[in-house]
């Protein structure tokens, strides 16, 4: 019972850094120091990576009318091929899937070849402190830059198939090093190529899904589906805890971008470094 108790506290703390540009695995590496698991080190890595699906399906039931490619005829704007009373392609949102698919791709070919290696090099307090600092102040000078294609692309229909590639390769420096922050890379790339903060924060919610899916399924292949009772208890309260607080999140960040920018959040980022670095550097 107590790990399952443990289970919903990193299930809150990976609903809420999971989708603002904080860094889910810097606060996972922090709270590992405090609140540590009764499983073995096996089970706990893959559980970091699987607790994720619970965030996903936050996403796909807020933003179901965006990911859903069918729709009824009489509500299909732009049908490509009527496939019956029942259901039509929706080309708007089959075209949204293609830019997501393409910015997955940067990502997904370097997990799949190097993700063990890549966590060897880089998944340690250290590089994850580096990450947070760096990519905080990238925060706080794309914000305080007069960008001259600033808002020139509103909505995530606009973007284009080469800015979906571009925020991929952004993508794909948060899958090199820890602590960069999925969120937090995706979303200074397209601030960076014109893309407004709603427009880039919806992208990167729903590029979330194909991405944290297939490395959650990577997770739990290599770990085997031989789960005990307690395991299969642990995960699950971890990862309805992550969908019940991604909904409040998810839904708090729409509307905060409405009204502010994110250098707040390269300022918490740059103090979070700092405590990374100074715990562990007083707790060698």
């Amino acid at each position: 019972m107590t790990d399952i108790i443990r289970s919903i506290v990193y299930g809150i703390v990976e609903g809420i850094t999971e989708w603002l540009p904080v860094s889910s695995t810097g606060h996972m590496i922090l709270l590992n120091e405090f609140v540590k698991m009764e499983q073995s080190e096996e089970f706990f890595s893959m559980f970091l990576v699987v607790i994720q699906l619970g965030a996903i399906l936050a996403v796909v039931i807020l933003f179901w009318n965006r990911l859903w490619p069918f729709a009824m005829p009489a509500a299909n704007p732009e049908p490509i091929r009527d496939k019956g009373i029942l259901s039509v392609f929706v080309k708007p949102r089959w075209i949204m899937w293609v830019k997501i698919l393409i910015a997955c791709v940067p990502a997904a070919i370097v997990g799949v070849l190097f993700d063990d290696e890549l966590d060897a090099l880089f998944y340690n307090p250290t590089c994850v402190a580096i990450a947070l600092i760096v990519f905080g102040i990238a925060f706080i000078v794309v914000e305080s830059l007069d960008l001259k294609n600033a808002g020139s692309c509103a909505s995530i229909d606009d973007i284009t198939y080469k800015q979906a590639l571009i925020i991929g390769c952004w993508q794909l420096i948060a899958a090199i090093f820890p602590g960069t922050s999925r969120s937090g890379a995706t979303i200074i790339g397209a601030l960076l190529i014109g893309i407004t903060r709603g427009a880039a924060a919806e992208f990167t919610f729903l590029l979330a899904v194909p991405v944290m899916l297939g490395a959650s399924l990577l997770k739990i292949v290599r770990f085997g589906f031989d789960f005990t009772g307690m395991e299969v208890a642990v995960l699950l309260a971890g990862m309805l805890t992550a969908f019940a607080v991604s909904i409040v999140v998810i839904k708090f960040l729409l509307g905060y971008i409405r009204r502010h920018n994110f250098k707040v959040f390269g300022y918490y980022r740059i103090i979070l470094g700092l405590a990374v670095f100074g715990y562990f550097a007083f707790n060698k």
